[in-house]
């Protein structure tokens, strides 16, 4: 008598159980998923702890900036400078900006735009105003120790002489270092008759201490760009600011690493006259 299978004894309804086991197993995963899958898009869209930093303005400290001498001389007198020295910036979004991933991704892969935490580019306050108040306070800090490096250089007394600074729509002190340089082309130039500049474009970025200190700033390689696309051919950079600099250097601009004023003059001079210039 033949045999008859049952499900019991493994005859062809037995793989049964296996597919519902896997059914529920696929409709837990996706259950689990939802909110992973919801997270994921709440990341996308959220705002983010970072500012989009691109190239900024760039102002010659030699010249005028909105109709007004950029450094203002009184108590002696000053000479007729050639050349240019140009400040130079960064442009970034706002503290209070929604910054949303998409633009995170989009400024990694770029080259003329930087992803930076919020607080390293505002390490003060919340809102606009408050950074703007914050920034005109170390401008003003910034024309004290820039006047004061550079009288200090040319061992010229501050109760004779009286220096003003303006450029009303840069604040913070990572200009000082051109400051200063502006000062000295405007009163003893490479005190052989001639300019600090040689009659050339030359920009760059540096804190400066009240005795001829220079410090880093950073946001070295969107600066370079900026000084390149505004006809500069050197670049004065903080020594210790060499490696951030070189990574994304512009074509046809020289970086001089300087680490004081006096280096930076010494720099400048060998630049126009076939010396030993820094290289970094």
């Amino acid at each position: 008598m033949p045999s008859v299978s049952s499900p019991a004894a493994g005859g062809g309804d037995a793989p049964r159980p296996a597919r519902r086991l896997s059914s529920r197993r696929t409709r837990v995963l996706a259950l689990c998923a939802v909110p992973v899958v919801s997270l994921f898009a709440v990341a996308l869209l959220a705002p983010l702890p970072f500012s989009v930093a691109q190239p900024g303005m760039t102002a010659d400290v030699l010249g005028s900036h909105d109709g007004k001498a950029v450094i203002s001389v009184s108590g002696t007198e000053t000479r007729r400078t050639t050349g240019q020295l140009r400040m130079t910036t960064i442009a970034a979004t706002g503290p209070d900006a929604d910054v949303r991933f998409a633009d995170v991704v989009d400024g990694w892969f770029s080259t003329d735009r930087a992803v930076l935490p919020r607080e390293a580019v505002y390490p003060v306050g919340d809102t606009t105003k408050e950074i703007e108040r914050y920034n005109a306070k170390e401008f003003r800090k910034s024309q004290s120790t820039a006047t004061s490096a550079a009288l200090g250089y040319l061992h010229r007394s501050p109760d004779d002489v009286k220096v003003t600074l303006r450029l009303a729509d840069v604040g913070g002190p990572s200009a000082g270092l051109l400051f200063s340089l502006g000062i000295v082309d405007k009163l003893d130039g490479d005190g052989s008759g001639g300019d600090l500049t040689g009659g050339r474009t030359v920009a760059g970025t540096g804190t400066i201490t009240p005795d001829g200190k220079v410090g880093a700033v950073g946001g070295v390689p969107l600066k370079t760009q900026a000084a390149k696309r505004d006809g500069a051919s050197v670049f004065l950079v903080p020594e210790a600011e060499c490696d951030d600099a070189k990574a994304e250097l512009p074509d046809g601009l020289r970086l001089v690493p300087v680490t004081t004023l006096e280096g930076a003059v010494n720099a400048l001079k060998a630049l126009d006259n076939g010396g030993r210039v820094p290289r970094c």
